[in-house]
């Protein structure tokens, strides 16, 4: 996390009690521009985060999806490719790490990472989670001269490909 977050919605850890707190986040026009330029994006149109958070025994439980809509660059052509994400948050924030470095969960439970202070910048976690349901190769339906799909790629290295006739 850089030391100034482009996108910040802090709580105190110690504030955050056991009723479930739900909050509605989005970015403003400054926080979505450096949003943007902060994962190559030529546009982040929209940013919102729909989240509920709430201490339990094991730390601060923090739910919901983040939605965000923008274009980023084609990986052939450098053009505009549409997005729209939504991803989903689940996730734990524990003081401490147990003895041995893991916590095991089950499949359907929260990623758990250590809480560092007394800061929950919902924000931030917000934006990490944006930025992992982004499509890190996106690329236009449309051929660009010169580059060849990746099914292409694969039937040119066949050894059967010569006796193929167009």
């Amino acid at each position: 996390m850089s030391a100034t977050p482009e996108y910040s919605h802090i709580l105190r850890a110690h504030e955050i009690g056991g009723v479930t707190k739900r909050l509605m986040l989005e970015a403003n026009d400054s926080e979505r521009a450096a949003l943007a330029g902060r994962f190559n994006l030529l546009s982040l149109d929209r940013l919102t985060a729909a989240l509920e958070v709430k201490r339990e025994a094991a730390g601060i439980r923090i739910t919901g999806q983040v939605h965000g809509a923008g274009s980023q660059p084609c990986v052939a052509s450098a053009d505009p490719v549409p997005f729209l994400v939504t991803e989903p948050i689940a996730l734990l924030l524990t003081p401490e790490t147990p003895d041995g470095g893991d916590i095991e969960l089950s499949s359907d439970d929260l990623e758990v990472e250590p809480l560092a202070g007394d800061i929950v910048d919902l924000g931030e976690i917000a934006a990490q989670a944006f930025a992992l349901g982004l499509d890190p190769y996106p690329r236009l339906p449309v051929s660009v001269a010169g580059v060849i799909s990746e099914e292409e790629a694969i039937a040119r290295r066949s050894p059967f490909a010569v006796l193929k006739k167009d």
